[in-house]
């Protein structure tokens, strides 16, 4: 039987419509004569990661954690945290393909969230971004006390853009959190790139 055409749309950021520059902490790393990819490595630990996704600590905390771990491999406690400080300066660029389809849905009349796993910077880095008031609604996995790929947390949701989950069509760069979206009961496309705009433009018909 045909899904129900979707009438809401839940984007993630990071990947989707917030992009990073890997050349930003391969250079920080460089400088600070670390291994390529420790930085990442160590933060995406997921011991360390899940607590600040869940609101357990701030992002603040989860970068002390960063240092206190590369201390070692940066040589001493000093250098640590500023490789860190000087990493976490970079906030990511917005895809402006993704935004501008962003634009075009709600135009069109679909509501449109982020639907993210995300620390307590997410408003500052939207805000940052020039993101405020681009989306109906945000959803943070922070505010939830739940992360994707939790049914839970997909549930919250669809109840944040009013709703049923055979209506919504949810987009992520990561196999787990499409897995999640759509034991949740919503429809959900793995994000390749803006190649797969067109793909989304006629799954949502707006």
């Amino acid at each position: 039987m045909a899904r129900e055409r979707a009438t809401a749309l839940l984007v993630d950021f990071d990947g989707v419509l917030r992009r990073w520059d890997p050349a930003v902490a391969a250079g920080v790393e460089r400088r600070y004569g670390l291994s390529e990819g420790v930085l990442t490595e160590i933060a995406m630990q997921w011991g360390r990661l899940q607590p600040v996704l869940t609101g357990q600590v701030n992002h603040a905390d989860w970068m002390t954690s960063v240092a206190e771990a590369l201390a070692g491999p940066a040589g001493s406690p000093d250098r640590a945290r500023a490789a860190v400080e000087e990493w976490q300066r970079y906030r990511g660029e917005v895809d402006a393909e993704v935004l501008a389809f962003i634009r075009a849905a709600r135009a069109g009349g679909i509501r449109v969230g982020l639907a993210t796993n995300a620390t307590d910077l997410l408003d500052a880095d939207l805000a940052a971004l020039d993101l405020t008031g681009e989306l109906d609604v945000v959803v943070s996995s922070y505010r939830l006390g739940v992360n994707k790929p939790a049914k839970e947390y997909f549930q919250a949701a669809c109840e944040a853009v009013a709703t049923p989950p055979a209506r919504v069509l949810f987009v992520d760069d990561e196999d787990w959190s499409v897995r999640g979206a759509r034991a949740a009961g919503l429809s959900a496309h793995r994000w390749t790139g803006p190649g797969d705009l067109r793909y989304l433009r006629a799954a949502l018909a707006y």
